[in-house]
């Protein structure tokens, strides 16, 4: 093959011993026809040189433009460019993601700051019912909120204004019922309120407003450690934040129901967001389960939803990179195996020592973190039933076992949440181990 045209390692094109019209031909197109797969890419391409068929045969002495193209396909080695590089379009904010962890565990600052003023009999039962009922209902409003806030943030207001007051209502007066008037419902019913502003207000992106409105109770933190603030500092600071948060979040859904409206907007069904809020009371009891027993540990494991929010958008970037990178189904599913095992290593990687720091055993937070993490996982790609199923039973084990007499160990819960993360990995390893699904 003297005379042939052959890209090089690096793409580009080695210089050709120039013996006639052909290689010359040959070595002006290599760039271009090493990449074909058929004679007939380079016939195209001939075409769109504008050879004519008397060029062909007079410059060239080919019958015709196939036999020329099928010379060159011959002479010229094929060879693949790697594709020029992108950039991830699931790149991760670092600070939001690190901002969204603090945001979900400052409010905790509220419970030590008023403990003294609630201390009623049933106080804890009435907290407890009011935030499982704010955590599930918050779950399913903000998928709803998500999946209307593909049309339009106008449509996501209209959610927003319609579900966050019904579900501070609802949990209200869940905690009246079983708390009874005084104190404790008080407390329960501003707890109510502001998980509905905060979600309205994480759902549409204003994380921000939401630190600004925590600052008092930030404040009040600090005033613990130095001494008792007195009454007036432990009902005053929560209270702003209270209202701050409320005001924002009232604030910013009257800017998305600003904006222009869709016409012809088609309105999701409710039942496709049931499961993630069957998801968000069976991750309340799993959570308060490990606080039942170790209070400071659900603390770090708060805080680390941030890190795991920002390991979420990570697995979807090495997911499209493995994409580009596999050649057959078989290959893109050991990456994604391999890129779900990393993501999940350096979750627990940062959950653990923060657990261990709490002086809890590690296994409970670490089980229930990694099972959590699988759960909101397969949610970002739109899979929320089996998450919901098996938060659900895992869920129910932990709370009927003792309820029915039963002693289980400090070994129970972390081993059904074990069991629990392991049929969830399957479950994902099924799902995303599809290219369909990071279409």
């Amino acid at each position: 093959m003297s005379g042939a045209a052959a890209p090089g390692s690096d793409g580009d094109t080695v210089a050709l011993r120039l013996a006639g019209p052909v290689d010359a031909l040959a070595a002006e197109l290599a760039d271009r026809t090493a990449p074909a797969v058929h004679p007939y890419e380079v016939a195209a391409l001939l075409e769109s040189e504008g050879l004519t068929g008397e060029q062909v045969r007079d410059r060239y002495g080919h019958p015709d433009i196939f036999s020329l193209a099928a010379e060159l396909y011959r002479r010229v080695p094929r060879g693949f460019p790697e594709p020029a590089p992108v950039a991830d379009p699931w790149a991760p904010d670092h600070l939001r993601c690190a901002l969204r962890g603090l945001l979900f565990a400052l409010p905790g600052l509220a419970y030590p700051l008023t403990a003294p003023l609630w201390r009623d009999p049933g106080a804890v039962s009435a907290l407890v019912v009011a935030g499982l009922l704010s955590w599930a209902w918050g779950q399913a409003l903000g998928h709803r909120m998500y999946a209307r806030l593909a049309t339009g943030r106008h449509e996501a207001g209209l959610a927003a204004r319609a579900g966050a007051p019904l579900g501070a209502v609802l949990a209200s007066l869940a905690a009246l019922a079983v708390a009874g008037p005084g104190a404790a419902a008080l407390f329960a019913v501003g707890q109510s309120v502001y998980l509905a502003g905060a979600g309205v207000l994480l759902v549409l992106g204003r994380e921000r407003l939401l630190g600004a409105a925590l600052l008092p109770l930030v404040a009040g933190g600090a005033l613990l450690l130095y001494g008792e603030p007195g009454p007036v500092w432990r009902v005053g600071l929560p209270l702003l934040t209270l209202a701050a948060t409320t005001g924002l979040a009232v604030h910013v859904v009257r800017d998305a129901l600003g904006a222009a409206a869709v016409p012809g907007a088609p309105r999701p069904r409710y039942l496709p967001s049931l499961p993630y809020g069957l998801f968000g009371l069976a991750a309340g009891v799993l959570v308060l389960a490990v606080g039942a027993r170790h209070p400071y540990a659900v603390v770090a494991l708060t805080v680390s939803m941030g890190p795991a929010e920002w390991l979420l958008y990570r697995f979807r970037g090495l997911s499209v990179a493995a994409l580009r990178a596999s050649a057959t189904v078989r290959g893109f599913r050991l990456r994604t195996a391999r890129t779900l095992a990393f993501c999940l290593a350096v979750y627990l990687g940062l959950l653990v020592p923060a657990a261990w720091a709490t002086g809890a055993p590690p296994a409970g937070p670490a089980a229930l973190g990694a099972l959590l993490w699988i759960a909101l996982l397969l949610q970002a790609f739109g899979a929320g039933r089996s998450p919901a199923a098996v938060c659900l039973v895992t869920a129910a084990a932990v709370t009927v076992v003792p309820a029915t007499g039963g002693s289980p160990g400090p070994w129970f819960l972390p081993l059904c949440c074990c069991l629990a993360a392991l049929v969830l990995a399957g479950v994902a390893l099924h799902v995303l181990g599809r290219p369909s699904a990071h279409a």
